[in-house]
Protein backbone atom coordinates (compact mmCIF):
# COMPACT_ATOMS: atom_id res chain seq x y z
CA UNK A 1 0.00 0.00 0.00
CA UNK A 2 1.39 3.78 -0.64
CA UNK A 3 2.04 6.16 1.94
CA UNK A 4 0.16 9.36 2.02
CA UNK A 5 4.00 10.55 2.06
CA UNK A 6 4.53 8.71 -0.61
CA UNK A 7 1.67 9.84 -3.10
CA UNK A 8 2.80 13.51 -1.84
CA UNK A 9 6.32 12.99 -2.80
CA UNK A 10 5.36 11.63 -6.41
CA UNK A 11 2.62 14.47 -6.93
CA UNK A 12 5.29 17.15 -6.34
CA UNK A 13 7.53 15.30 -8.44
CA UNK A 14 5.33 15.14 -11.57
CA UNK A 15 5.09 19.51 -11.06
CA UNK A 16 9.11 19.13 -11.28
CA UNK A 17 9.29 16.48 -14.23
CA UNK A 18 10.07 19.01 -17.24
CA UNK A 19 10.74 15.68 -19.86
CA UNK A 20 6.79 15.62 -21.15
CA UNK A 21 6.75 11.58 -21.52
CA UNK A 22 8.57 10.93 -18.15
CA UNK A 23 5.85 13.32 -17.03
CA UNK A 24 2.83 12.03 -18.76
CA UNK A 25 4.07 8.57 -17.90
CA UNK A 26 3.96 9.72 -14.31
CA UNK A 27 0.47 11.49 -14.14
CA UNK A 28 -1.06 8.21 -16.44
CA UNK A 29 0.48 6.20 -12.49
CA UNK A 30 -0.18 8.45 -10.33
CA UNK A 31 -3.89 9.60 -11.32
CA UNK A 32 -7.17 8.10 -12.29
CA UNK A 33 -8.61 8.20 -15.46
CA UNK A 34 -11.42 10.95 -14.63
CA UNK A 35 -9.07 12.53 -12.03
CA UNK A 36 -9.87 16.38 -11.45
CA UNK A 37 -7.53 19.19 -10.36
CA UNK A 38 -9.29 22.14 -8.81
CA UNK A 39 -7.38 25.93 -7.28
CA UNK A 40 -8.20 28.97 -7.53
CA UNK A 41 -7.27 29.95 -10.87
CA UNK A 42 -8.89 27.41 -12.89
CA UNK A 43 -10.19 23.75 -12.88
CA UNK A 44 -8.14 20.38 -15.09
CA UNK A 45 -10.67 17.57 -15.78
CA UNK A 46 -8.49 14.37 -16.84
CA UNK A 47 -4.91 13.44 -17.30
CA UNK A 48 -4.64 15.37 -20.89
CA UNK A 49 -5.80 18.58 -18.65
CA UNK A 50 -4.00 17.93 -15.58
CA UNK A 51 -0.45 17.63 -17.81
CA UNK A 52 -1.34 20.46 -19.83
CA UNK A 53 -1.24 22.35 -16.66
CA UNK A 54 1.52 21.67 -15.24
CA UNK A 55 3.41 22.32 -18.00
CA UNK A 56 1.97 26.08 -18.34
CA UNK A 57 2.86 26.23 -14.58
CA UNK A 58 6.53 24.97 -15.80
CA UNK A 59 6.67 27.88 -18.54
CA UNK A 60 5.21 30.74 -16.45
CA UNK A 61 7.80 29.84 -13.58
CA UNK A 62 10.69 28.45 -15.29
CA UNK A 63 13.90 27.12 -12.67
CA UNK A 64 11.55 26.90 -10.31
CA UNK A 65 10.82 24.17 -7.98
CA UNK A 66 8.15 22.47 -6.02
CA UNK A 67 9.14 21.01 -2.47
CA UNK A 68 6.91 19.87 0.16
CA UNK A 69 7.03 21.97 3.24
CA UNK A 70 6.29 19.88 7.27
CA UNK A 71 4.40 16.87 7.47
CA UNK A 72 2.16 15.35 5.03
CA UNK A 73 -1.54 14.62 7.25
CA UNK A 74 -3.96 12.15 6.01
CA UNK A 75 -6.62 9.92 7.33
CA UNK A 76 -9.21 7.56 5.13
CA UNK A 77 -8.37 8.33 1.36
CA UNK A 78 -7.71 11.68 1.64
CA UNK A 79 -4.38 13.66 2.76
CA UNK A 80 -3.30 17.15 2.90
CA UNK A 81 0.45 18.89 2.69
CA UNK A 82 1.56 22.22 2.23
CA UNK A 83 4.34 23.03 -0.41
CA UNK A 84 6.54 26.14 -2.08
CA UNK A 85 7.35 26.96 -5.26
CA UNK A 86 11.29 28.96 -5.15
CA UNK A 87 14.65 28.79 -7.22
CA UNK A 88 16.45 26.49 -5.24
CA UNK A 89 18.51 27.77 -1.78
CA UNK A 90 16.21 31.05 -1.58
CA UNK A 91 12.49 31.92 -0.14
CA UNK A 92 10.21 30.63 -2.58
CA UNK A 93 7.48 33.51 -3.44
CA UNK A 94 4.57 31.13 -3.73
CA UNK A 95 3.26 28.59 -1.32
CA UNK A 96 -0.01 26.67 -0.71
CA UNK A 97 -1.42 23.47 0.67
CA UNK A 98 -2.89 21.04 -1.72
CA UNK A 99 -5.97 18.48 -0.23
CA UNK A 100 -6.04 15.41 -2.22
CA UNK A 101 -8.50 12.32 -2.58
CA UNK A 102 -7.43 8.67 -3.42
CA UNK A 103 -8.87 6.46 -5.07
CA UNK A 104 -7.92 3.89 -1.81
CA UNK A 105 -5.84 1.71 -4.11
CA UNK A 106 -3.12 4.55 -3.99
CA UNK A 107 -4.26 6.65 -7.05
CA UNK A 108 -4.88 9.83 -6.66
CA UNK A 109 -8.76 10.92 -8.16
CA UNK A 110 -9.11 14.65 -7.17
CA UNK A 111 -6.72 17.37 -6.08
CA UNK A 112 -8.24 20.41 -4.40
CA UNK A 113 -5.12 23.49 -4.06
CA UNK A 114 -5.04 26.81 -2.26
CA UNK A 115 -2.81 29.73 -2.36
CA UNK A 116 -2.02 31.06 0.66
CA UNK A 117 0.92 33.51 -0.77
CA UNK A 118 1.41 34.37 -4.17
CA UNK A 119 3.36 37.41 -6.13
CA UNK A 120 1.86 40.71 -6.01
CA UNK A 121 -0.41 40.17 -9.64
CA UNK A 122 -0.60 36.79 -9.11
CA UNK A 123 0.37 34.26 -11.41
CA UNK A 124 -1.40 34.05 -15.01
CA UNK A 125 -1.82 30.54 -15.47
CA UNK A 126 -2.99 28.11 -13.24
CA UNK A 127 -1.29 26.03 -10.17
Amino acid sequence: MTTFDELAGRYIAIWNETDPRQRRAAIDELWTADARYVDPLGVAEGREEIDRLVAAVQDQFPGMLFRLVGPVDGHHDQLRFTWELGQAGAEAPVVGFDVAVTDGDGRLRQVLGFLDRVPAGGPDADR
